[in-house]
Formats: C-alpha cells, sequence, structure tokens
C-alpha cells in the first residue's frame, strides 16, 4: 500500500516538474520576439509532453476510500484476513485558499508561477470575467458557480426540476462525474451536499433568461432535441461533459487575460467573497454543502485582503483612544460605542459587496 501511494507522488513530482518546464517555455516564447528564436522555443515545447494534473490529497483519499471498501468485501467473503487500506493514512495536508493581490498577479506576469495550488480571485477579477463572458452561451454557469459556490458536478448535474425560481432556490439532489469519459449521474459526495441553495434576485434573472434561450434551442432543434432534463446542457440539449466545462472556463479565463484559477476555485472565491461581505460562517458552511463549520472555517481562514485590514481597523477602534493637549493618549473611550462601531463597520461591508 506505501510503495503504490509513494509512486503516486512520484509521478506527481514528475508531472509538477514537467508542468513547469512547459510554463516557463511558454513564457519564454511570449517573451522573445525573434522569429528564428521563437521557433526554436515552439519546437522544444512541442517535444514536451502536455500539461497534465497531479493526483490530489481528495483523489488520493478516495483510491483509498475504494480500496478499503474493496478489501472489506473480500474479508466479508473469507478471501483475506486484513485491511490494509483500513490502517493506512495519506499525511497531505491541503492547500488553503491564496488570493489574487496585484502584487502577485504582477509577480505572476513575470515568471509566470502561480504562488499556490488554490488561487481565488478578487471581486473585481471576478466582475472583469462575468463581464467578458456575458455573452457566452452558458452564462448562467459561470454567474452560478461564481456566487453561488456549487461544485462542477453539481451544476452540470441540476435537473430543471431542481430549480425553484419562485422561491428563489434551488435543490441540489444529483452531481455528474466521469468515470473512464463515461459521464455517470450518483448522489452528492455528503449528505450535506444534498441541500438548498438560496438565489439573489439576479441570480434569478439570469436563470431566466437562460431557460427563456433554452426553450429557443430546443425549438430550432425540433426532433434533434435531447430532453436531457438538465438545466445545462449542449446546444441539442444533451447534457454537458464536466470536463468540458473545465476546458471552457480556462479557454474563457485565457481570453479575458486574467490570472488563472481552477474552476474549483470559483467555489472558494465565492465563500470568500460571502465572508468578506459578513455572511455568518454557518450560513456559509450550508451554502458550499460542508458537512462541518470546521471544514469551512480551516479551509476560508484566509480572507480579502481588505477585509483583514477592516479587522485590524475595527480592532483597534474598540478602544477609541484621544490624544490630549500635553500629547499624551487619554484611555477613555469616547464617541461611538464599540456596539456601534461593529455594526456600522458590518453595514459598510455589505453595502460595498
Amino acid at each position: 500500500m506505501a510503495k503504490m501511494f509513494q509512486a503516486i507522488e512520484d509521478q506527481n513530482e514528475k508531472v509538477q516538474a514537467n508542468n513547469s518546464d512547459r510554463k516557463a517555455l511558454e513564457l519564454q516564447v511570449k517573451q522573445t520576439s525573434r522569429r528564428a528564436e521563437k521557433r526554436k522555443l515552439r519546437e522544444q515545447l512541442a517535444s514536451l509532453p502536455p500539461y497534465r494534473r497531479s493526483v490530489g490529497p481528495s483523489s488520493r483519499n478516495r483510491i483509498r476510500a475504494t480500496l478499503r471498501a474493496a478489501l472489506n468485501d473480500a474479508i466479508a467473503q473469507q478471501l483475506i484476513t486484513f485491511n490494509a487500506a483500513e490502517h493506512f493514512r495519506i499525511a497531505a495536508k491541503r492547500p488553503k485558499p491564496v488570493v489574487w493581490t496585484d502584487e502577485r498577479v504582477e509577480q505572476w506576469r513575470k515568471d509566470g508561477i502561480r504562488p499556490s495550488p488554490v488561487m481565488v480571485w478578487t471581486p473585481e477579477h471576478a466582475a472583469t470575467f462575468l463581464t467578458h463572458v456575458e455573452d457566452d452561451r452558458l452564462y448562467a454557469i459561470w454567474h452560478l458557480l461564481t456566487f453561488r459556490g456549487l461544485r462542477r458536478g453539481e451544476v452540470c448535474g441540476l435537473r430543471n426540476e431542481d430549480l425553484y425560481l419562485d422561491a428563489r432556490y434551488l435543490h441540489v439532489a444529483k452531481q455528474l462525474t466521469e468515470v473512464d469519459y463515461a459521464v455517470e449521474e450518483s448522489d452528492p459526495k455528503t449528505e450535506a451536499g444534498d441541500r438548498r441553495v438560496a438565489l439573489d434576485k439576479e441570480s434569478v434573472k439570469v436563470l431566466r433568461k437562460h431557460r427563456a434561450q433554452q426553450a429557443k434551442e430546443k425549438l430550432a432543434w425540433g426532433e434533434g432535441w435531447v430532453d436531457s432534463g438538465r438545466v445545462f446542457t449542449r446546444e441539442n440539449g444533451e447534457q454537458l461533459r464536466p470536463s468540458w466545462v473545465t476546458d471552457r472556463f480556462e479557454a474563457l479565463c485565457v481570453d479575458a487575460g486574467l490570472p488563472p484559477i481552477r474552476l474549483h476555485d470559483l467555489r472558494h472565491g465565492s465563500a470568500t467573497m460571502a465572508l468578506t461581505a459578513g455572511v455568518d460562517m454557518k450560513v456559509v458552511q450550508e451554502m458550499l454543502g460542508h458537512s462541518s463549520i470546521t471544514v469551512t472555517s480551516d479551509t476560508y481562514s484566509s480572507v480579502m485582503p481588505e477585509t483583514a485590514a477592516d479587522a485590524a481597523e475595527k480592532i483597534a477602534s474598540l478602544v477609541n483612544r484621544r490624544t490630549g493637549t500635553d500629547g499624551h493618549t487619554s484611555g477613555t473611550q469616547r464617541g461611538k460605542s464599540i456596539k456601534q462601531s461593529l455594526s456600522e463597520g458590518t453595514r459598510k461591508k455589505q453595502t460595498a459587496w
């Protein structure tokens, strides 16, 4: 068991090294103006293996869980007496989201290196992206992922019957996953994942517009329309392949000239922006479908820089010391009460968002 997971780690190192080599070479191609040199660099680039995703902590844990279940079945059938996967632990520290500050974006444009595997856009980046894709046929997907934090499989698995637009919520009841390139429907990954997600008025408006557009496409395709029952489909009604949604998102990010994030990082961004706007941690947990508030708290301990600065100002303002005529400060709190300062700070954040 240990040898298998070590082999996965070794392969991850090779994949990451190759991805770094490609990234560095692509940056050289971009910065080179001489045609002959650019041609030579492109030939080197073509000789490298394509970009690949490494096997992350979540995937490794799913592999272990599958093996554990299979070996438990083998024990029940008296084929073996010991379940090695039951006692094996994967030591991996989950990376926390890091915000694309101006300084990090500037450095990335110079060297092409992401500061962390998990990057989060600022609200300004998110607004730029949504403006760039507003004419995209699947704009409603990008809007929903940005604001409500659904997982990729959840948004692809949404059925028409899961939308309650008059009541302003949707029900996450199914998800789509890919196994050996075959798309399969399943229940949400956890019990908490089966949930209601509240919708703001703008999101309802966007989804109604998408529904009207889909009705026109159904009429245009006639008998060729595939009634998959999904909210988000291809032009002919077929359900979307989750990996295609990822590829489409990455292409749109490049077109928009934005710092790169993964599709799943929109979920992180949604949570971070909600916390920045003053939304309670428990509400964010329920929106994301986390099984525990501890997961939400641990994951999103990194917050927007302006939120951290605002927190520092609020802490300092709890004791509103006033400089006297003798140059010393008075320890007596004056002006606004602590309660007023905190409540007004919260209202300012919510208004800004």
